[in-house]
This record gives structure tokens, sequence and C-alpha cells, in this order.
């Protein structure tokens, strides 16, 4: 974190993360990359809420695979629907942010779809759904 990634840390994106908690909404963090690297970033911003995959551990070693569906793709979209349901919550009013196609499934799923600094498949998506298309950089 102090090397890496604390550095890299965008004013912007800490500042739209607080309008939401301003706002009273659920903060919740997606990825598709391991829990160990995403949950002092989670921290960092104040987020107590993550999906992330879940690396499979025997006798203390990685094993290389992962436990549950992992989320990427539609399994982020299995695994939101799965927290919504376990919150008792619906998706109604929500949110979404990213920068990768790989987000797509997800972010047809939500009322705000918003592309961040997108890849180039991103962004022509963004461009022909109408989706809100931004820079926190």
């Amino acid at each position: 974190m102090q090397e890496k990634i604390n550095a890299i840390i965008l004013p912007k994106a800490l500042a739209l993360v607080d309008e939401h908690r301003q706002q009273g909404h659920e903060l919740l963090i997606i990825t598709a990359t391991n829990r160990f690297l995403t949950e002092p970033i989670a921290d960092a911003f104040g987020i107590n809420h993550l999906i992330a995959c879940e690396p499979e551990i025997i006798a203390g070693e990685y094993t290389g695979r992962a436990v549950g569906i992992p989320s990427f793709a539609d399994g982020k979209v299995k695994r939101f629907k799965t927290w919504l349901q376990d919150k008792n919550e619906s998706l109604e009013e929500s949110w979404f942010y990213s920068d990768s196609h790989n987000d797509i499934p997800l972010l047809r799923e939500v009322d705000h779809a918003i592309a961040v600094d997108p890849d180039e498949t991103l962004l022509n998506e963004a461009n022909k759904l109408h989706w809100e298309v931004i820079s926190l950089r």
C-alpha cells in the first residue's frame, strides 16, 4: 500500500466516494482481483463491503484456484445479486463505476452505469448505450 497504491489513489476518486457516502449510499467494491490485494484498498477508501475473488488456500498455501464464483464478468453480476439478496436490498438507484469492458455485464444491471477513464471497448459500449463517461485523472 505504502509503496505502490497510496501514490496512485486519485483525489477525485476519494471525493466521488465521499459524495456517495454523504448521500447515505451503501458502498461496495466489486473486483476480479483477489481479496488479499483489494481489502487494504477498500479500507483506504473507508468502504466496508467488498466482493473479490477468494483464492483457495490448503495447508496454508495458495492452490491457484478460486473458492466459489469468481467475481469476474457475469460472476460479478451473480455475486452482486446474492449480496443484494443477503442484505435485503435492491438494484433501485444503484451506481456502478468501471474502467474495463469486463464489467459491461454488471454495468447493464444498474440504474447509473458510469465509465471511468474507460478502455476502448467500454468507451464504445458507453457511447452506444448513452452511459456517462467521466475522468478521475
